[in-house]
């Protein structure tokens, strides 16, 4: 335990706090531990405190702030702007309310998950990947950068390899479960809100999870191969075998998938498909009904703007996203089929008050209505009766479809939805993506879709937001009929079970 922690508190006492790193640095040299050299390059790393005023405690949405920051910087070079000097009005897209109840979602949600995750993960069976993040923060330490030969540096590391806090540190920073979280309203393209990390009062220490990553979307990518079958003239009722295939991939090697609980056998409709996120169902649709090439090019043409090989794997997600782009996409489906480019930024004004940028979104016809309502309906039984009922129902009960998404062995958690008003997504998962959730709590239905149904709880519960509950809107074009669950085919007066 530390000797004296509120009188030699940093940020009351820094004074003494330096004292107090000097005498313990040197009882370090005195007993061999580190030599003098190492002890001079650690005390030349000044004393920092990250406290709640803070320059980098900025606000509610820090991520968003810096992400907003790093876009005035690219455009300054562009209109000759100072950006900290000139005074400049920034307005932005961002809604403080929905931005608390983002925040509030996260909070809420991740303390009890840590524990169960933290109750899993033994580092002893590790060592490789904690030695790789002790290394790895080591040589970030302003010490081991300022060191001019590899004797200093060779130093610096037997230093902090040595201390025991060190290393407990980052063993919690590694296996901390990490958020990303973004909501835009999907017909005017604007960011509402953003949580870029868990620890979004200290974020300079870490990556914004919504903008700054890649990761596979595991079954969070399936819509896409649906909405190619459907835009091909599929109906929702076409039964697809739940049958093993192995298909030779372009590497040489043969990739056969299997279900998530390597359950074989049946028939299933595009609806049920959907709903259960059924593997061999929707790789074998990827065969039939939706080929690679085009499922590719719809999901880049609906705002992934990853590079997207036309293989078959990529029916379960194989291809890496950033968030906000896998968000972005799910908004067309909400908006009737048009694509809104995301925006933070809505207008830049001099001191003077005379404008010099003003933004609107970019906005493209991407799917037809009827298309878009469709793969709508399809992902309503997701959240109604399919892998996301559970992780979404405990909270929130309004109108909303989406999707669930889990990589292999629970590397990554997906739910990406949406309402009339909002599409929202959360990325839940590990900065070392060697890191694994150890059991099926690390599914997009239980690791993420809380987050999404949190948000959306709050959100629509929020007076002062006043978002009434509306149904999602159905085109002309869209006729609903009355299916016999036994036969798949249009119900007749005897059909024992109907559906629509």
């Amino acid at each position: 335990m530390l000797k004296g922690p509120s009188y030699y508190d940093p940020i009351k006492h820094p004074e003494r706090a330096l004292d107090r790193r000097e005498i313990v640095l040197g009882q370090m040299i005195k007993d061999g531990i580190v030599p003098q050299d190492s002890v001079d390059f650690v005390r030349a790393d000044s004393l920092r405190i990250m406290s709640m005023d803070s320059d980098f405690r900025v606000g509610i949405a820090p991520h968003f702030v810096e992400w907003v920051r790093q876009q005035l910087l690219k455009k300054a070079e562009q209109y000759g702007f100072d950006v900290y000097r000139d005074g400049l009005q920034v307005y932005t897209t961002l809604d403080s309310r929905m931005q608390r109840n983002a925040n509030r979602a996260v909070d809420e949600h991740f303390p009890v998950f840590q524990a169960v995750f933290d109750s899993t993960w033994d580092w002893r069976e590790h060592p490789d990947i904690l030695q790789d993040n002790v290394d790895k923060t080591i040589r970030e330490t302003d010490a081991y950068r300022k060191a001019r030969n590899s004797t200093q540096r060779d130093s610096i590391i037997q230093f902090y390899a040595s201390d025991q806090t060190f290393t407990d540190s980052v063993k919690h920073k590694t296996q901390n479960i990490e958020v990303g979280f973004v909501a835009v309203n999907p017909h005017t393209g604007h960011i509402l809100a953003m949580v870029g990390g868990r620890d979004f009062r200290n974020f300079r220490y870490g990556l914004n999870h919504v903008t700054q990553i890649r990761r596979q979307p595991g079954s969070a990518f399936k819509p896409f191969v649906y909405t190619v079958a459907i835009d091909n003239g599929t109906p929702v009722t076409y039964e697809i075998q739940n049958q093993p295939v192995t298909i030779p991939m372009p590497d040489g090697t043969r990739w056969t998938p299997e279900n998530y609980d390597k359950s074989v056998g049946g028939r299933f409709t595009l609806r049920d498909g959907v709903r259960f996120s059924i593997n061999l169902v929707t790789v074998r649709a990827i065969l039939e009904i939706a080929p690679a090439k085009q499922v590719a090019e719809y999901a880049n043409r609906m705002g992934i703007r990853s590079r997207i090989p036309p293989y078959e794997s990529i029916a379960l997600g194989s291809v890496e996203v950033m968030p906000l782009d896998l968000v972005s996409s799910y908004g067309v489906y909400a908006n009737e089929g048009v694509l809104v480019s995301p925006i933070a930024i809505l207008r830049i004004e001099d001191k003077d008050g005379n404008v010099i940028e003003q933004n609107t979104p970019e906005k493209s016809e991407v799917l037809s209505k009827e298309t878009a309502y469709i793969m709508t309906d399809l992902m309503k039984g997701v959240v109604n009766s399919g892998t996301g009922y559970r992780g979404v129902r405990a909270f929130y009960t309004g109108p909303a479809a989406g999707k669930t998404g889990t990589t292999n062995d629970y590397g990554d958690a997906w739910f990406v939805g949406f309402t009339p008003h909002i599409v929202a997504g959360a990325w839940v998962g590990f900065d070392d993506n060697r890191i694994k959730f150890r059991s099926s709590e690390g599914q997009g239905g239980r690791a993420a879709a809380p987050v999404w149904a949190r948000f959306m709880q709050y959100t629509y519960e929020d007076p002062s937001i006043a978002l009434p509950f509306e149904s999602f809107n159905q085109p002309d074009g869209v006729i609903d009929d009355t299916i016999c669950v036994e036969t798949k085919k249009k119900a007749r007066e005897w059909c024992p079970e109907k559906t629509t």
